[in-house]
């Protein structure tokens, strides 16, 4: 009887790592440790000092079928099914925006809002009686929550801050439930199925400090014929299409953030490199606002918009 071959983790990495080469994967050994770390529940630094382990059965069938899917193209989040962010780990899955690096850039402008109504909040909460309930430190509105990756990590980073996100998506309202479920944060965010804000409780408008969203903002074109397929092939067109100059919901936004901030709130949003400088100016010409910013993300490209009510 012939002796059955042993696949250990260097072989798999190794082999792993060629195919997705072949199969034209740009990062192919990250893919390939990805996966791996996925199937085994080991850290990629724990594969690496697992070499001469070998795999079990059940393992190898989870790594064939993974490695399948990514070699399509689908990305390496859906086929894990989690992606790190900032301080928590999200579930991913098809059908809803992954969260990327640069969002993190939005997460700080966010939090700078939050900190400074929490500040004043604090100050206020000196003269409040001792048996009457603490009121929120600051409410932040997010709209178009995807996972509930801004939503989650402000509530994580900041307690006493409680957030409502809403998303027109059921399958996005589904996913940011269970994350918001993992993460034990029920407490603290809200979860509304609704176009923008149109089911948020109306007594809640007007006292937000902060209205936060990554919209869909990539101009119909760019979509169609420069966003990799990677992207474009396999993550949800009505998170990523913003229209002719991909303003569509962020004219709209736009519309709301009146309604929603309190005085002195804050607008970020998360938009095109090419579509920041045209925003800013509907942003002045609006009116109503003392402050109004472009700032860049981790690769130095404009990406996110900061501006501030009059007080």
């Amino acid at each position: 009887m012939a002796q059955q071959e042993i696949w250990t983790i260097k072989r798999v990495l190794d082999w792993t790592c060629g195919y997705l080469e072949r199969k034209g994967d740009e990062h192919p050994r990250l893919s390939a440790e990805w996966l791996l770390a996925n199937v085994t529940g080991m850290s990629r630094v724990e594969l690496y000092v697992n070499f001469d382990k070998p795999l079990e059965e059940g393992e190898l069938s989870a790594m064939h079928a993974a490695i399948e899917r990514r070699a399509t193209g689908e990305p390496l989040q859906y086929v894990t099914g989690e992606m790190p962010f900032r301080h928590i780990v999200l579930r991913c899955e098809r059908g809803v925006l992954i969260p990327r690096p640069e969002t993190e850039i939005l997460v700080d402008a966010a939090l700078e809002g939050v900190d400074e109504k929490s500040a004043d909040a604090e100050k206020d909460a000196d003269a409040e009686k001792d048996d009457e309930p603490a009121p929120p430190l600051a409410r932040v509105l997010e709209v178009g929550t995807g996972t509930g990756c801004i939503a989650l990590s402000i509530a994580s980073e900041r307690p006493g801050v409680h957030v409502t996100a809403t998303d027109l998506s059921p399958r996005a309202i589904g996913l940011a439930m269970r994350n918001r479920e993992a993460l034990g944060l029920e407490e603290a965010v809200d979860i509304v199925e609704c176009d923008l804000a149109s089911d948020v409780d109306p007594e809640l408008m007007g006292g937000f400090a902060v209205l936060v969203s990554n919209p869909p903002y990539i101009p119909t074109r760019v979509l169609s014929e420069e966003v990799p397929a990677e992207v474009a092939d396999f993550e949800p067109a009505l998170a990523l299409d913003g229209g002719p100059d991909g303003l569509d919901v962020f004219r709209r936004l736009l519309e709301l953030a009146p309604v929603a901030l309190a005085p002195g709130g804050m607008l970020a949003v998360e938009l095109f490199e090419g579509s920041l400088e045209d925003a800013a100016a509907l942003v002045r010409e609006q009116g109503g606002w003392a402050s109004v910013e472009v700032r860049e993300d981790l690769t130095h490209r404009p990406r996110v918009l900061v501006a501030k009510r009059e007080a």
